[in-house]
């Protein structure tokens, strides 16, 4: 049976399209890994700072904020941006891109105890939250199976041709058929375009750490804002109890299941110790993710210039989760050829046409 849509890529892109398309017509969604959400989608710090990142990210982020308040997704956290001496510059800027509002450093150890007195610049905002990714891949998945569309894991793409109007992609478990493909299938979306015969756009996976670790002795860490070091050097963020921490590295990688660099998470350990008042003296668990970026940082959002049955939703970088319900409901503006609800100058700096 021929779908309308074809979707490669079970994360949170992928899913969530197949939940907006859903309402348009058939969906199939296909997933290389033995379950949903497997690389990027699940390592992510799962945090909606709806500031963070460039204009059309920011537009996207914004716009998904009714729907993800709306789901019962989002939890206050709120974020502070941290910086030692000599850091004024990169934190002025970064405090002004964010939103955030300068306070003094005192009131930053009250509202942190763990800050050491190294702290010589703190902003603060509470317009951050935490993001229960868990949920929400859960209720894009509701709706998509609620319309009827299939979503198969364990159906990794290894060939894709197209003949009468038709895709096929290839599968070890048989082939699939649609008349549009969408291609989400995060830091694989070049290598998809190449089996598709469509020229890849250039897309980077950077590669990021995290470490769980204990909360320090005679903390709770649970009502902490998340922690960004100036230059976003390294971060902490509450989880469960425990501190998620990273040295937020982007170093440049390929398509595959990373894991973290030891020597790089040290080093971003190291930074984040030099402004606290307890050291790190094991680590619960590690793990990365991969983050995949467009050449200009700007996802991608749109069918291909030179074959239109082709559509790009690609290149979420960082910004997966808080730009998913605008992204998606983009992509299904697009398909169905109706008005986007985004801006037209926002539209056009998401679309593929761009980087041809």
């Amino acid at each position: 049976m021929t779908t309308d849509f074809l979707i490669i890529g079970g994360g949170i892109a992928g899913v969530s399209a197949a939940a907006r398309l859903s309402h348009l017509g058939r969906v199939t969604l296909l997933e290389a890994e033995d379950h949903l959400a497997h690389h990027a989608s699940g390592r992510s710090a799962a945090l909606f700072e709806p500031n963070y990142g460039l204009a059309p990210v920011v537009a996207l982020s914004q716009a998904s904020a009714d729907h993800f308040h709306a789901a019962g997704v989002l939890s206050p956290r709120g974020l502070m941006l941290v910086a030692g001496a000599g850091e004024d510059a990169v934190f002025a800027s970064e405090a002004r891109a964010l939103g955030l509002d300068e306070i003094a450093p005192a009131d930053a150890r009250a509202m942190v105890p763990l800050l050491s007195h190294a702290l010589a610049r703190a902003a603060h905002a509470d317009h951050a939250w935490d993001i229960d990714t868990d949920r929400l891949i859960q209720s894009f998945l509701r709706e998509a199976k609620g319309n009827g569309a299939e979503v198969l894991t364990r159906a990794r793409v290894t060939a894709l041709t197209r003949h009468g109007g038709v895709w096929r992609a290839t599968t070890a478990a048989g082939d699939h058929h649609g008349r549009l493909l969408v291609n989400a299938a995060g830091a694989w979306v070049d290598e998809v375009a190449r089996m598709a015969g469509v020229r890849p756009l250039g897309f980077t996976p950077l590669r990021r750490s995290m470490a769980r670790i204990p909360a320090p002795a005679g903390h709770d860490p649970s009502r902490w804002p998340m922690l960004m070091g100036a230059g976003e050097r390294w971060y902490a963020k509450p989880d469960a109890g425990a501190l998620i921490v990273s040295p937020s590295e982007e170093d440049r990688s390929h398509p595959h299941d990373a894991w973290p660099d030891d020597l790089v998470l040290a080093e971003g350990l190291a930074r984040y110790e030099a402004m606290v008042t307890a050291p790190v003296t094991r680590l619960l668990a590690s793990w990365a993710g991969l983050r995949t970026f467009a050449p200009d940082r700007v996802l991608v959002i749109g069918p291909d210039p030179a074959e239109p049955s082709f559509f790009w939703l690609a290149g979420q970088g960082g910004y997966g989760f808080q730009t998913s319900a605008a992204a998606s409901l983009l992509a299904a503006d697009l398909l169905a050829g109706r008005p986007p609800e985004l801006d037209a100058e926002t539209t056009a700096a998401l679309s593929p046409a761009r980087l041809v």
